[in-house]
């Protein structure tokens, strides 16, 4: 005997409207195609594709120090001789040569050139010139690249750094640290492999940074950044809520897998078993996060190395411990956000301050890694999306001045992981305006990265809505006169 009201639900209503909708269309596009097929790639595990590395890496790690709203290279790692001597002169029509500058000045009776007001000393054996505001930075510049030649074709900030971070100025492409955890996967189970830090900033907050910028994009969103935060629990609801033994949290969590599996074997949704890894994650991190946050064990010359600021929750210093931490417990990528670095007026001001937050820590992380023999193996990249105009905004002024957003020429410093020391690479005109020598376009410097991991960026692949993306578009060379 049968009963028609005895059965087993594979679909919901909306599930078959949804599957058989995309199904049509999946057979009218064949069609178009001329019947020809698309195999998906496989999705990745933990562990990551197997068929990376690609060859031997140098690096198997990374921290980006990230200066958010545009360092002027100007006064901080390309001094120009020329702009001193030529103080509120007009910017020569042979320079600008027509390009586009932003609506914020381009009403501006003239464009005055501004010369920087700080001096500039070598540093090193290698002799590399670097502004008095960052003594740290100068005394470490035998362990670091400085590349003068960076340049993108954004010149506003939301852009800027949308594709600096995932190589595109259109929001919702994967972050860089998403492909590297989707490519290579995690190196330690009970912690995250893409971890971000925004630092507060002492003076102001600056402009504020979306979760896109470390998202995942069309990647599974289990290669999504984990953000932890500056004060309080690193990690919302890390700690178990009171009467909840970590027992039965975890008899809760089997039999919340239990479920998730069920839903799986009928809906075959990948993100299930994201949630199920996530969730597992969680609870590992309930027990790793605690450690990794707790600086009681390192050493007063270690937390004195790092600056006054290493003591304070959430400061660029502190999370710039937490870094090299966390990059010895085997976490892929470390993304630190520090903000507040564009000034368009007042740099004067404004400017000496995020230098005094920012150059000791990070100069003092380079050493530290090198010190514990990890920065052979650890890429550290220092950089902001893009640089400051030669011109001011504004009056120029030997005392009080701004400057304009500017992509054309920019600087950035890397160290470790396969980079190679005491180098300057590129050159800017007279101006810093244009390139002269070297241009490393943000596509190349995505490319090299990927290169230091032991990963050819040109084969580096997801397939989403049938085509290949990749972190570099169709673009992009490694820069192989950085690499040792």
């Amino acid at each position: 005997m049968s009963f028609c009201h005895r059965y087993e639900p594979v679909f919901s209503r909306r599930d078959f409207l949804a599957k058989t909708g995309l199904g049509l269309g999946t057979v009218a596009l064949s069609r178009l195609l001329g019947g020809e097929t698309v195999t998906p790639l496989p999705v990745t595990t933990p562990a990551g594709s197997p068929s990376l590395p690609h060859f031997a890496p140098k690096a198997k790690r990374v921290i980006c120090l990230f200066q958010s709203g545009g360092p002027s290279h100007l006064d901080l790692f390309d001094d120009k001789p020329v702009l001193r001597a030529r103080f509120n002169e007009d910017l020569p029509d042979s320079v600008r040569q027509g390009q586009r500058i932003t609506g914020m000045v381009a009403s501006q009776a003239r464009l005055a050139l501004q010369p920087t007001r700080w001096d500039f000393q070598p540093g090193g054996k290698c002799g590399m010139m670097v502004s008095d505001l960052l003594p740290h930075t100068r005394a470490i510049a035998d362990e670091i690249c400085l590349v003068r030649s960076m340049h993108t074709e954004a010149i506003n900030h939301d852009p800027a750094i949308t594709f600096l971070q995932t190589g595109s100025q259109l929001p919702g492409r994967p972050s860089l640290g998403a492909w590297i955890d989707y490519g290579l996967g995690r190196i330690n189970e009970n912690l995250p492999s893409f971890i971000v830090l925004v630092s507060v900033n002492k003076a102001r907050a600056g402009q504020g940074l979306l979760a896109r910028l470390w998202g995942s994009g069309f990647l599974p969103s289990q290669h999504q950044g984990v953000q932890f935060r500056g004060a309080g629990e690193p990690v919302p609801y890390l700690e178990n809520p009171p009467g909840v033994t970590t027992e039965r949290r975890r008899i809760m969590l089997d039999s919340l897998g239990e479920l998730h599996r069920a839903h799986h074997a009928i809906a075959g949704d990948p993100e299930i078993e994201t949630r199920i890894s996530q969730y597992e994650l969680a609870y590992r991190m309930q027990r790793s996060v605690p450690e990794l946050m707790d600086l009681g064990g390192e050493s007063a010359a270690t937390l004195e190395s790092y600056g006054p600021d290493v003591g304070t929750p959430g400061s660029f210093a502190r999370n710039c411990l937490l870094a090299r931490r966390m990059a010895e417990r085997g976490v892929r990528f470390v993304q630190l956000y520090h903000r507040d670095w564009d000034h368009h007026g007042s740099l004067n001001e404004h400017l000496p301050h995020m230098a005094r937050d920012t150059d000791q820590p990070a100069a003092a992380l380079v050493r530290d890694l090198k010190q514990r023999g990890l920065l052979e193996d650890t890429l550290v990249i220092w950089a902001g999306e893009f640089g400051r105009t030669p011109y001011a905004q504004g009056d120029a002024s030997r005392e009080k001045f701004g400057r304009d957003h500017h992509g054309r020429a920019f600087s950035l410093w890397m160290a470790g992981g396969g980079i190679k020391p005491g180098l300057v690479h590129g050159a800017t005109d007279d101006f810093g305006f244009n390139i002269v020598e070297s241009p490393v376009h943000i596509h190349d410097l995505q490319a090299t990265i990927l290169h230091c991991l032991g990963i050819d960026h040109t084969r580096f692949t997801h397939l989403f809505q049938g085509r290949q993306f990749r972190l570099t578009d169709v673009h992009g060379e490694v820069v192989k006169n950085l690499l040792v």
